[in-house]
Formats: structure tokens, sequence, C-alpha cells
């Protein structure tokens, strides 16, 4: 199982990465998926962590998604 951290912008609070991390999770073969309001990344682990499908999660939760971590 591999993990890859996204950057998302927007999230505020706890209450923000509730949402971001449900969305995520919803996505066939994601294991988990943390999110971290205070540095703005999500550690997503999954079989098959397709980056177009977290974009889409991440943006349906109502925030910007930055891309994969460098």
């Amino acid at each position: 199982m591999s993990a890859k951290i996204f950057l998302v912008e927007g999230m505020k609070c706890k209450n923000c990465t509730t949402h971001v991390e449900k969305e995520i999770r919803q996505i066939q073969g994601i294991q988990d998926a943390v999110a971290d309001y205070t540095t703005g990344q999500v550690s997503v682990k999954g079989d098959q962590v397709s980056e177009e499908k977290i974009k889409l999660a991440v943006e349906k939760a109502g925030y910007r998604f930055k891309g994969l971590k460098k």
C-alpha cells in the first residue's frame, strides 16, 4: 500500500479536515486519509492513489487542491 502527501489550501480547522478526509475516503481503493489543517497536507494511503480522483474529492469538499507534495 502506497502513501502520498497532497497539498490542500483553505482548511482552517478540524471540521475542515473532517470534510476533506470523508470525501477522499469514499474513493475506491483508498485505505485511509489524514488531513492536517496546520500544514495544509493530506496523507492518503491506498493501493492505487489517483491524483485526479483526490483533486475531485478535495474540490467537492470545498477546498483548493494544490497537487502532490514535492
